[in-house]
């Protein structure tokens, strides 16, 4: 997934970072949390990746953008099946 939109996700949405890496983002900012998840994502020494660190900003966005009848568009965009976006609306 393009980093921009989960960039713009997690600024419009700071407060549903996951944590701990929701420091990083008071550290460092956006850019901090996507290298360090994007370089140590899924090692043994887990940290989760970087959809999941983001995935309530992303839901929350899609939520925003929702038209009404938009489902496949959101999903694919956003990386979330339609079953998903169909969820989260609820």
């Amino acid at each position: 997934m393009d980093t921009t939109i989960i960039r713009r996700a997690a600024l419009r949405h700071p407060s549903e970072i996951m944590q701990p890496y929701d420091s990083l983002l008071e550290l460092n900012g956006v850019d901090a949390i996507l290298a360090f998840t994007e370089q140590l994502g899924g090692m043994t020494v887990y940290v989760p990746n970087t959809r999941t660190v983001f995935a309530r900003c992303l839901e929350l966005e899609a939520k925003r953008e929702f038209n009404g009848h938009n489902y496949a568009r959101l999903g694919k965009k956003y990386g979330f099946t339609e079953r998903h976006i169909r969820r989260i609306l609820k």
